[in-house]
């Protein structure tokens, strides 16, 4: 087994909270994932991760991801190639990148902190779409919100990222979120 990260002690309040995630090996790569890599890598291709939690905020997170992948040279990386095959080209791609941009779902931040322990922290890039849009603090269930009511937000999700990062106007990562732009 391979730890990708074994201590998460200062943000979960101190040593006491440890976290460890345990990853087998894998067997081999993903060949779409491995041309889409080398492609992505070759062209200079900024990459877009976000959390993919089974909630609301999950779902928008993941919907303004794929929206942002779509414009300029933003484009999707897969986070679990990413996280868990460490020699594909998905992975060289996304550790080699002069930015990533993390669209993190909720507080959690599930996304961001692994990624803190596999990339430059001068690379990362996290917005914390939650803090953005203020809504469904009491919902769960993605259906609990009309299909064009989770699009609307996470397009304005999607805009606000775009143009953060435009702009140069990015999140601090001391805050881990709060944009620092006017948008």
């Amino acid at each position: 087994m391979r730890n990708c990260f074994d201590c998460m002690g200062n943000w979960f309040g101190g040593a006491s909270r440890k976290s460890s995630l345990a990853v087998s090996p894998a067997t081999g790569t993903c060949a779409v994932g491995e041309r889409a890599g080398k492609e992505n890598l070759a062209k200079g291709s900024i990459p877009v991760i976000s959390c993919e939690g089974a909630c609301i905020r999950g779902e928008i997170a993941r919907q303004a991801a794929n929206m942002v992948a779509k414009h300029g040279n933003f484009k999707r990386c897969c986070h679990g190639e990413l996280f868990t095959v460490p020699d594909s080209s998905m992975a060289e791609w996304g550790k080699n990148a002069p930015k990533i941009v993390c669209i993190d779902g909720c507080f959690l931040k599930c996304h961001s902190r692994v990624l803190e322990n596999l990339v430059r922290p001068s690379q990362l890039i996290v917005f914390d779409a939650l803090s953005h849009y203020q809504k469904y603090n009491d919902v769960f269930d993605i259906d609990d919100v009309p299909e064009e009511e989770r699009k609307a937000v996470a397009r304005e999700v999607a805009d606000w990222v775009i143009k953060c990062v435009e702009e140069g106007s990015i999140p601090s990562n001391k805050n881990r979120g709060g944009c620092n732009c006017s948008c």
